[in-house]
């Protein structure tokens, strides 16, 4: 009951936040989120015998959202937008330096940072633990920032959460149904191939539903006051003519779903295998019935760089109005 209550509780809030929080925000939300999932992945290396450097940890995480919040303004700003001369420095500034510094320069100070470590031995696996924590929770959660900002991107970023979501779904009920044959017994003893299968085959159905009935997805959306479709970055201003989203291939759409599924179900695997190596259950207490925020959103740390992919690399056009 627990869990379904706060399923309920959350949900709308993120749906919400998603259609209608300005970016900065948005932003601000997300990064509360990586604080929170931060701290539960350190706790985890703890667990397991380390000694990350958890200060240094915090501000890579928030330069890499810096960065990323940086990136997706100028992006999305119209060249007639004012901007005050302080502002418009210090996104220039974050967009320019933001990212070298958590990629090349990060990974140095830890490991300057780990020299005082006894034994020293310790110094270099404390240091890449520490920086992990960047890849895992910084960039894969900015890139909800980043998808955020593009045409149509909560729509995209939407359809990618429920495909996740009815994965999840389909294999949590299917494997306890009739599943016999177990996945990965010394990771997660409880998945099974049939759940595995089904959450796969259950991804490929939503997402077939999903773009079949985008339009009316998207009026439904728009109803709700939730969504006001925006035209490809390109057309500008846009055209008076009514706007409809082109439809997806079937192929297509199913590569999409079992890509993004298979990378959600390896997210979940990945996190089991932490918390098991650190003889813990869950990463946190924090969501009734859910455990802590890693636990709910392991699935999609690996699933949101492969969405990132798959629109930059020709998704767009479906989420594009012509």
């Amino acid at each position: 009951m627990k869990r379904v209550i706060t399923a309920v509780i959350l949900i709308p809030i993120v749906v919400i936040a998603l259609f209608k929080a300005p970016l900065w925000l948005f932003a601000l939300l997300v990064f509360g989120v990586a604080v929170l999932a931060a701290h539960e992945y350190l706790g985890i290396a703890k667990a397991q015998g380390f000694q990350p450097m958890v200060g240094a940890g915090y501000v890579f995480v928030a330069l890499s959202f810096a960065w990323v919040y940086a990136f997706a303004t100028m992006l999305t700003r119209q060249p007639d937008e004012p901007l005050s001369r302080t502002w418009t420095v210090v996104l220039v500034i974050g967009y320019t330096w933001g990212l070298p510094a958590v990629t090349f320069l990060a990974p140095l100070v830890l490991l300057a940072i780990g020299l005082e470590r006894d034994p020293l031995s310790k110094a270099l696996p404390d240091a890449a633990v520490s920086y992990l924590v960047v890849p895992y929770v910084g960039f894969t959660l900015g890139t909800l920032i980043f998808l955020r900002s593009l045409p149509n991107g909560a729509l995209f970023l939407l359809f990618l959460m429920l495909l996740v979501w009815s994965g999840d779904i389909a294999a949590y009920y299917v494997g306890r149904a009739i599943g016999k044959h177990k996945l990965a017994p010394r990771v997660s003893p409880g998945k099974t191939w049939e759940g595995a299968i089904a959450s796969v085959l259950g991804a490929i159905v939503v997402g077939t539903l999903l773009f079949r009935f985008m339009n009316p997805i998207s009026d439904g959306l728009q109803t709700l006051r939730l969504f006001t479709p925006a035209p490809h970055a390109t057309i500008y201003p846009p055209p008076s003519a009514p706007w409809t989203f082109p439809m997806a291939p079937f192929p297509v759409i199913a590569i999409f779903a079992i890509c993004v599924n298979v990378a959600a179900q390896l997210g979940d695997l990945v996190e089991s295998a932490m918390k098991r190596g650190a003889g813990v259950k869950d990463s946190g207490t924090l969501l009734p019935g859910h455990g802590g925020v890693l636990d709910r959103i392991d699935a999609l740390l690996f699933a949101l760089p492969v969405g990132l992919i798959f629109y930059v690399g020709g998704m767009a056009r479906y989420f594009s109005q012509s």
